[in-house]
């Protein structure tokens, strides 16, 4: 699941929303830019714009690399 927040009107109150991607088929690069696209739960159309650099810094490769590692053993048991 990603988890967005949206904010909304003038007030700027905050709307949490779970979005579960069952497809990612994009990605792409452009200079500062980071696309993620693919399908919702809802079969609907989505794409997610992050910059780059403010992505990297955020992201923790390693933790996710030993994470996807140990589902994958869990997997093949």
């Amino acid at each position: 699941m990603i988890l967005l927040t949206i904010l909304i009107n003038k007030n700027m109150s905050k709307e949490t929303k779970y979005i579960g991607f069952h497809n990612i088929n994009t990605f792409q690069v452009v200079e500062n830019e980071t696309y993620l696209g693919g399908v919702n739960s809802n079969g609907e159309d989505v794409t997610l714009v992050f910059t780059t650099i403010e992505l990297l810094e955020w992201l923790d490769i390693d933790h996710m690399r030993k994470e996807a590692i140990k589902h994958i053993k869990q997997l093949n048991k």
